[in-house]
């Protein structure tokens, strides 16, 4: 495809748009304090703990040093959520890059 100087402008709205419509990263600054990974619980535990909370996961996976799951609340909301390693605490969750539950007193 060849792409006139004309159609510069056209396209640089385009990826604007694109990037503008993308979700924000809520995960740069959460932090759990978990210390070492050999005193962290199984992360499959967790997989019992969100279906429990009715919750269809999507995804688990370790970030920095807390556990954070993708999945659809049971109102069919998506969510990304961090969980504290080693006691499997509900430490913060995310819908559409706003943040919808803190826990009292985490300020990580």
């Amino acid at each position: 495809m060849r792409t006139t100087l004309k159609s510069w402008p056209l396209l640089a709205a385009a990826v604007l748009c694109v990037g503008m419509g993308s979700p924000a990263s809520a995960d740069g600054d959460v932090k759990c304090n978990a210390g070492p990974q050999e005193k962290w619980q199984k992360i499959s535990k967790l997989k019992k703990q969100v279906w429990l909370e009715e919750w269809k996961l999507l995804k688990m996976q370790v970030q920095g040093d807390c556990y954070e799951v993708y999945a659809h609340t049971k109102q069919g909301q998506s969510v990304e959520a961090f969980f504290h390693p080693v006691t499997l605490e509900k430490l913060v969750v995310f819908r559409r890059g706003q943040e919808i539950f803190r826990a009292k007193g985490f300020k990580g």
